[in-house]
């Protein structure tokens, strides 16, 4: 009854070695637990939400938080799609998409992380391509969004060996200072152009409404 209720529990993502899905409680509770061992250095800040710089429970409590607020507030008109990361069934970390008024604006925007212990092994380009063709090939986007810090070379080198070019800059306060970031676009034109490993998705039809609203249809 929950997959006929809430038929996103249903989608899933392959690509050549991972699996992308909402997790179950027992998957979240063990991508909680990825987050507690720490997904950057100490003295690294990559996300304008400073949750990784709380203690590991804190931390740990947060992804379940998110995860659960992220289903709780879901509406076709402003969603945000939150999967877990898993390889072999080994929980590596977690993405996120979420758009606003897609079914006009057509854009969407992607959110990563990743255990430390996972990182440096092409799991964040590969994730990121999983999710960017759902947004292109199924959902018919036209554009991908990605704000990153000047700083943060390991998520501005994904971003753009995936194609994602400058779209200006975006300036906030983190800790009562000014932080810069770039915000980096990707287009369909530009996703279109390069051939990439396949990406397998499963059980989208019945999820599509939760994107669009009732007049959705599957193309692509």
């Amino acid at each position: 009854m929950l997959n006929d209720l809430w038929p996103l529990a249903n989608l899933s993502l392959e690509t050549p070695r991972l699996t992308l899905r909402e997790p179950d409680e027992q998957e979240l509770a063990a991508l909680a637990a990825v987050a507690a061992r720490g997904i950057h250095r100490p003295e690294d800040r990559p996300f304008l939400t400073p949750w990784t710089s709380q203690p590991p429970e804190a931390r740990a409590r947060f992804v379940l938080q998110s995860f659960w607020t992220a289903r709780g507030q879901w509406a076709p008109e402003a969603w945000r799609l939150s999967l877990g990361v898993f390889r072999e069934g080994q929980a590596l970390g977690m993405v996120g998409m979420r758009a606003h008024d897609f079914r006009t604006l057509r854009e969407v925007t992607t959110t990563s992380w990743l255990g430390l212990e996972h990182q440096g092994q092409g799991y964040g380009t590969e994730a990121r391509t999983a999710l960017l063709a759902l947004a292109f090939d199924h959902l018919r986007a036209e554009s991908a969004l990605t704000v990153v810090f000047q700083d943060n070379a390991g998520s501005q080198g994904v971003s753009r060996k995936l194609g994602y070019r400058p779209d200006g800059i975006q300036r906030d306060v983190l800790e009562d200072r000014v932080v810069i970031s770039d915000r980096l676009r990707l287009t369909r034109d530009a996703w279109a152009q390069e051939s990439r490993a396949p990406v397998r998705i499963r059980g989208l039809e019945g999820c599509l409404p939760f994107f669009e609203g009732e007049a959705s249809t599957e193309t692509g």
